[in-house]
């Protein structure tokens, strides 16, 4: 990976704005655990623990097997993934929960999502660096209209990319071939010019790498590849500061 490193700036970069920009999404399982907590009245006696990792199970196994439009209905997809962790309680012996308290649970849920996102620290920076050294920029997210957008503005996005292309405003988004192929078209770029850079192996590296684009994959966490992957990032990194050249 250190050669990566030494490779010039290219003319264009795609960057993914949840868990590559923002910490959003990332560590579910601490989220799930934190808001189990909350309710651990409502639902004794079962263990918080065991409820968060049965939602999380069920989480897990949904989103593995959605369809596209799921992410467009997240709050929706949440109230089912609790209902689910409490059906599989339920069918192991443990009490029915209601359906009430798994919808308030979600609810929660989506609430601290939102509430704890921030910028990963040196990321503004990093972007703004990258621009003014004249490489034009397109921040590519999938997710809902108002979702996604209202995070671009409430964390100063919008004015430091040159073409923002959210999912639910386009109508398509990664991995489709066409999010990629769009963005690149805005910028006037070619994918031998441009690098895509997130965290999600399936839409930042394995779909921009069939296109001839320079994917880097962003571990934040330094969890490193799972284990059994066959995705091969042309670089890893843990931070978009690694991005910028380094000038003294």
């Amino acid at each position: 990976m250190a050669m990566s490193a030494l490779r010039p700036l290219p003319r264009a970069m795609l960057i993914d704005m949840d868990d590559t920009i923002l910490s959003a999404y990332g560590r579910p399982e601490i989220a799930w655990n934190t808001i189990a907590h909350e309710f651990a009245a409502e639902l004794a006696p079962l263990p918080p623990r065991e409820v968060a990792t049965a939602v999380l199970a069920f989480a897990r196994s949904f989103w593995a097997n959605a369809d596209a439009s799921w992410r467009l209905k997240l709050g929706e997809a949440r109230h089912i993934t609790v209902k689910g962790g409490f059906a599989a309680l339920a069918a192991a012996g443990h009490r029915t929960l209601p359906d009430d308290l798994a919808i308030r649970i979600a609810d929660r849920f989506t609430a601290y999502r939102e509430e704890e996102m921030f910028v990963f620290p040196g990321a503004h920076e990093a972007i703004d660096q990258l621009k003014a050294l004249g490489v034009k920029l397109a921040l590519v997210t999938n997710g809902a209209a108002d979702t996604q957008r209202a995070k671009v503005e409430r964390f100063e996005l919008a004015h430091r990319f040159h073409h923002i292309q959210i999912e639910g405003e386009h109508g398509f988004g990664k991995p489709e071939e066409r999010a990629y192929l769009h963005a690149m078209e805005a910028l006037g770029v070619s994918a031998k010019d441009t690098w895509m850079i997130g965290d999600n192996l399936e839409w930042e590296v394995v779909t921009p790498q069939r296109l001839g684009i320079y994917a880097i994959w962003i571990d934040v966490h330094g969890d490193g590849l799972p284990a059994g992957s066959t995705v091969r990032p042309d670089r890893i990194i843990r931070s978009l500061t690694e991005l910028v050249p380094d000038r003294r």
